[in-house]
């Protein structure tokens, strides 16, 4: 199967800038679940100049800059990536919760290397009592790591409700944790608190997710849209993704953008301009299937 992706995204400024220096995260991820067959930035104004780069995470980047005065900014990637027959992930077994947090700080390979950094806090992550406690009620005493973590995604998503009016990309986990509300970004980054608090480690995925419902059933949340969701490391057998707003594990209907510690890593666009205002944004994201 092959979907071709289109995330358009517009600033509209009330005064005109004079100049802009930005960075795109809308370049997906090879997998072994996905492949990126092409994808190209097309950007209003053509930008003065444009590279290509691989970040700290190996996530792909775009910088461009724009040096003609303008009131309006329109970015759009377009992407086609093709997904593996074997996409839907396949049970795999897991040790005791608590094995796996005794032998990542040991474990030396690059793997576990790369695992453990993702054990800390992070500048929108902070570990708190409240979260380990929220998270023990999963992770109870000699459970399989794997089973603990749909768990606690099965609790999340019954515990939380979903609501776009409530929070915004400064709310924190602590905020969300209170209100019990939020978006999928507040889940994954509660999810992440919740798992790094108990000193596992657990990264931030941005990507897409399309959604096949059944006759008369409603869409999952976040369908054809930008989407966020979590990967939690299991030591031998690897990442593991949790999607804890819709309570399911991604498969062949998520693609993977990028991950990184939390949002501010990974974040579509962002950027410094010179002038502009204040400004609406709009984003819109089309994911249409080419062949099944």
């Amino acid at each position: 199967m092959i979907y071709k992706i289109i995330h358009r995204t517009a600033y509209k400024y009330k005064y005109s800038v004079s100049a802009g220096n930005h960075v795109a995260c809308l370049k997906p991820r090879s997998l072994a679940r996905h492949r990126l067959m092409q994808s190209e930035l097309l950007v209003e104004p053509a930008p003065a100049t444009m590279t290509e780069r691989v970040d700290y995470f190996g996530n792909l980047l775009y910088f461009f800059t724009v040096q003609e005065p303008h009131k309006e900014l329109v970015v759009e990637a377009r992407s086609e990536v093709i997904m593996a027959d074997n996409a839907t992930a396949v049970p795999q077994p897991s040790p005791p919760w608590e094995e796996a947090v005794r032998s990542l700080p040991e474990d030396h390979s690059p793997a576990g290397l790369d695992a453990y950094q993702f054990t800390f806090e992070s500048p929108r992550i902070r570990l708190r009592p409240e979260f380990a406690a929220y998270g023990l009620q999963s992770f109870t005493t000699g459970r399989p790591l794997r089973e603990a973590l749909l768990d606690l995604t099965a609790r999340i998503y019954k515990d939380f409700r979903f609501d776009s009016k409530v929070t915004t990309v400064r709310t924190t986990p602590e905020e969300v944790f209170v209100k019990r509300r939020g978006v999928c970004q507040d889940f994954a980054h509660f999810q992440i608190a919740c798992l790094r608090s108990l000193n596992l480690s657990a990264r931030y995925v941005s990507g897409y997710l399309r959604t096949y419902p059944p006759p008369g059933q409603p869409r999952l949340v976040g369908a054809d849209a930008s989407h966020a969701w979590v990967s939690a490391y299991c030591p031998g057998s690897g990442w593991l993704d949790l999607d804890p707003t819709n309570n399911l594990v991604p498969s062949n209907g998520h693609v993977t953008l990028a991950w990184g510690r939390d949002y501010g890593d990974v974040s579509p666009l962002r950027g410094l301009i010179l002038g502009g205002g204040a400004h609406v944004l709009t984003v819109g994201v089309d994911m249409e299937v080419l062949d099944a």
